[in-house]
Order: C-alpha cells, then structure tokens, then sequence
C-alpha cells in the first residue's frame, strides 16, 4: 500500500487519540483498584470510536473510493 493515506485524516487522529487517553485512565485506575475511574476510562474509549465517526461522517475521514476490477481469465481459454 505504498503511497496510501489510510488513516492519515482529522477524524482518525482525534478519535485514535481519544481512545489512547481513555485506555491510560482506565489502566491507572486499574492498578488503583478503582472499578469506578476504570469504567469511565471505557466509556471515553467509546466516546473517541464515537467521534471519529461523527468526524468521518462530516467529511473529515479518509474518502471511499472504488478499486477497480481485475478480470481473470479461465483455465480453457487460449489466446
């Protein structure tokens, strides 16, 4: 996938970003014992999967686009 720009966009970065930080709280609460301060840690993971979306969404992702078709040849047919 050379020169691709997979995941090089707005939306993934802040919602990559996001998540990082949830997953800190969430281990540093861990080791606190604090089921609490883990759990909130969780849903702020979620929340970054959430805006990434959102920012996707609104045009800020990566754009689709179509790969073309390859055609393959049958076994029996000769040139």
């Amino acid at each position: 996938m050379a020169g691709s720009s997979h995941g090089h966009t707005p939306a993934a970065w802040t919602g990559v970003i996001i998540a990082f930080i949830g997953f800190c709280v969430s281990g540093a609460f861990m080791v606190l014992a604090n089921p609490l301060g883990f759990w909130a840690g969780m849903v702020i993971v979620v929340l970054g999967g959430v805006v990434g979306g959102i920012m996707r969404a609104m045009g800020l992702g990566q754009q689709k686009t179509t790969h073309p078709v390859h055609h393959v040849a049958s076994a029996g047919a000769e040139s």
